[in-house]
């Protein structure tokens, strides 16, 4: 039987926090909340605490998540080292797994979505194959009324009367259908939707076992435009399924609480406004360390101003006399490190704050000295109150790197200038050796890798900024081909570097940049740097040609032609824009255009055995069949892990009337990928023409439950149960097809023939002519009318 007595570590980091000078009115406020149930009118939900750098938020707050853990709670704590809700939610669910609760579902979502965002970023931009022969009714339904949702293309209004509607509504269906389910295309273009009801799910059965669960989100002023939408969200609507009672959010950040969008909420959070220390707070500080000396208080007081963290750090160093009390030039930084006595701790801590981050790698770039020295070093660096360990990397607090930052290129320029050239090498050569393990596709997907980029970047932005602004513009290019998440790193990337040189142009084009991106997304960042392009930026070729994906992605295809061209007039071997031209041009039905491209991209890349899968869909939708099954073959044999090209060969034998083949090739698809919602529907094509009613009716059912709201898929189903005779049935799935797409011929026409079968002609008659009016050239309907017609009247009419 195991003993409850607490550990000896358990004791010795009591006592130790139990020396936490100062915000003892914050700390009590958070434990009595603790003790209140979450029914007590008197609970709050949320904290927000905030105040300017240095006054000690982060010190508060983690202080605030050990009281939270002595009180039994399960925590997770973020900062600004993610960039958006995916990467938060990533190390919640880490976080949760070190206190021994594993998210299992959780973190199979997030790896799905980092592996469906790598196969988007690896098509680049290319759809799956088309829902059904000719247009769907959803894709339709878009382009008509230029609607903006999930799974459906948002449609520019003036474009919407300039185009013709069932091109239009082809290449809204071949860019939905990209991905083979409903869930994976919002885990790639809005994942927490699908991340969030999971992780509320998650949280509820850990919230039956713990009497807290407490989310701490430091940093938001960097976290809090993407973090502070959704947590709303979260906390104040159902919109993502219901978040147990005992979850307490804490935020903090520089600025106070959004009034405009949680003012409602006032009664149920409680802020925390941190100032300085008072006098009695940063004295009593001091005497905890052992600096009682009345000279050296004064100093100290008079130096920081009452800074948490700058009196901490100024304890810790042990001063025994005022020193050159009354040097003007004396920040509290430069004093603190007079009174190190150490020279050698002296240079290191200077060193160790050229580095955004540090481990003990970039450490030993960064210092001069003996490896094994350098050793030694770390440990005492980690151990400062300026320096907190964030994610297994140390990281200096703002307010002591930024003075020692000033410090070091005012004092000696062109050490400056070495020490970052330095360091900049040693990034690059692990970037280098990160490399040789990935597929260049795979580079920007690779966190580690990425980070190595940024790192290397920073540096040589510090070293020479004019001369390496240009190659950090163009990662920021290549960036926006990732997301929002990689675009805002490389975006806070180049504002840190402009402040910490002084450096003006860099500093402006990395606030413009992320107003830019604030304001206009990535269409709004792109816009903004082909704006200020001079003409002879090497990244200007690829940032018209992701400028031209996102207009095809909001669908503006003709402009998006117009931007790919301007995109190949400057790099006529650009393949990023001619297989996003193919793409564009397959989607507003010119696919004899899209081939001609797919032919260029197989003779500037013919090793990527995605282009000749490509080739291949797109000569199936032009109906070149034996051109589409000799390259979707070499696709497969070149990939044979490609559930893709196994379906859309598939779909290509089962149209030529192969069916046998076909069925061969669904099969694979589906052992490959079981939840591949668009193979199973087309297979049930190949059930029809087997003559086995119930696997096509069991293969619709399943898609259907992994895709419920697709209006073609809910039309198939229907026509399976019409012609079984179950009219009935068959007319909830028409119903439900028409409320998900108002403008569906083929739905209304067969909804007609359902109803009239049930001897509701009247009914049945205005369906078929609403089919007729949305398309007249549909014989089958015009037959169907007739038929209805005779059955009206006896005569035969029609």
């Amino acid at each position: 039987m195991g003993s409850t007595r607490p550990s000896m570590q358990e004791l010795i980091g009591r006592r130790r926090r139990a020396g936490f000078v100062g915000r003892a009115e914050e700390r009590a406020a958070f434990r009595r909340n603790l003790d209140l149930p979450p029914e007590d009118e008197r609970h709050r939900f949320l904290f927000h605490v905030h105040g300017d750098a240095g006054v000690g938020k982060t010190r508060l707050v983690r202080e605030l998540e050990q009281i939270a853990r002595e009180a039994g709670a399960l925590t997770a704590y973020v900062d600004e080292g993610v960039a958006g809700v995916p990467d938060a939610l990533t190390v919640m669910a880490r976080q949760f797994a070190a206190q021994g609760r594993r998210f299992r579902e959780l973190e199979r979502m997030l790896a799905a979505h980092r592996e469906r965002r790598h196969e988007a970023e690896a098509a680049l931009a290319m759809g799956g194959p088309e829902e059904r022969e000719g247009p769907s009714a959803g894709s339709l339904a878009v382009a008509r009324a230029a609607q903006v949702g999930l799974g459906m293309v948002p449609v520019a209004g003036a474009f919407a009367a300039a185009l013709d509607t069932d091109r239009l509504a082809q290449g809204a269906d071949r860019l939905r259908a990209r991905f083979r389910s409903q869930e994976d295309a919002q885990l790639v273009l809005s994942p927490e939707r699908v991340l969030t009801p999971v992780l509320l799910t998650e949280l509820a059965a850990a919230a039956d076992a713990a009497p807290w669960i407490v989310l701490l989100l430091d940093t938001y002023e960097r976290t809090g435009p993407f973090l502070d939408p959704w947590l709303h969200d979260v906390m104040t609507t159902d919109r993502h399924g219901a978040l147990p009672a005992n979850v307490v959010a804490v935020t903090s950040g520089q600025h106070p609480f959004d009034t405009a969008r949680w003012g409602s909420f006032a009664d149920f959070r409680t802020d925390l406004p941190l100032g300085p220390f008072t006098e009695e707070e940063a004295r009593g500080l001091l005497a905890d360390k052992g600096v009682r000396d009345e000279p050296v208080v004064a100093e100290v007081l008079r130096l920081t101003g009452g800074l948490p963290v700058l009196v901490s750090t100024l304890a810790e160093s042990g001063p025994d006399g005022p020193g050159d009390v009354g040097d003007p030039s004396a920040t509290a930084v430069d004093r603190f490190l007079k009174w190190e006595r150490d020279p050698v701790r002296r240079a290191a801590a200077l060193a160790g704050a050229l580095p955004r981050r540090l481990d003990e790698d970039v450490f030993r770039s960064a210092v001069d000295c003996p490896g094994d020295q350098a050793d030694a070093l770390f440990g005492w660096l980690g151990g400062m109150p300026f320096v907190s360990e964030r994610g297994g990397l140390l990281q200096y607090h703002d307010v002591v790197r930024a003075p020692m930052l000033r410090l070091q290129r005012l004092r000696s320029p062109q050490g400056w200038t070495e020490r970052h050239t330095r360091l900049a090498q040693a990034y690059g050569r692990r970037r280098a050796e990160a490399e040789a393990g990935l597929r260049p596709d795979e580079l920007w997907a690779d966190a580690g890798w990425r980070d190595l980029r940024l790192g290397e970047s920073y540096h040589l932005l510090c070293a020479r900024p004019r001369a390496a602004l240009a190659g950090a513009l163009a990662d920021v290019v290549t960036a926006c081909a990732h997301g929002d998440d990689a675009v805002r790193l490389w975006v806070r990337l180049l504002a840190e570097a402009g402040e910490d040189t002084a450096a003006e142009a860099v500093r402006a084009w990395g606030g413009d940049l992320s107003a830019a991106l604030a304001g206009g997304g990535l269409a709004g960042l792109l816009r903004l740097l082909l704006g200020r392009a001079r003409g002879d930026e090497p990244w200007r070729a690829t940032a018209w040609a992701l400028r031209a994906d996102a207009l095809a992605r909001d669908g503006a295809p003709e402009r998006a032609l117009e931007e790919y061209e301007h995109a190949l007039a400057l790099d006529p071997a650009l393949v990023r824009a001619h297989r996003g031209r193919a793409v564009t041009r397959g989607g507003t039905g010119d696919y004899e255009g899209a081939l001609a491209d797919l032919d260029r991209v197989l003779e500037l890349e013919p090793d990527n055995p995605w282009n000749v899968i490509l080739r291949g869909e797109h000569h199936r939708l032009a109906r070149h069949h034996d051109e589409a099954v000799a390259d979707l073959s070499e696709g497969i044999r070149r990939d044979p892990g490609s559930e893709f090209a196994w379906a859309s060969r598939g779909a290509a034998h089962e149209r030529h009337g192969d069916l046998d083949a076909a069925l061969a090739d669904f099969e694979r698809a589906l052992a490959l990928k079981p939840d591949y919602a668009w193979a199973l529907a087309r297979r049930s094509r190949v059930w029809r023409g087997l003559g086995d009613p119930a696997r096509r009716l069991a293969d619709l059912d399943r898609a259907l439950a992994l895709q419920p709201d697709w209006a073609w898929g809910r039309c198939e189903r229907g026509e399976a149960l019409r012609v079984t005779g179950r009219d009935e049935q068959a007319l909830a799935d028409y119903d439900r097809a028409l409320e998900l797409d108002p403008g569906y011929a083929y739905a209304y026409a067969s909804r007609g023939v359902s109803r009239s079968s049930l001897g509701r002609h009247e009914e049945g008659l205005a369906d078929l002519d609403r089919a007729l009016a949305l398309t007249p050239d549909y014989p089958w309907a015009r037959e169907q009318r007739t038929a209805v017609r005779h059955r009206m009247t006896g005569a035969g009419e029609g």
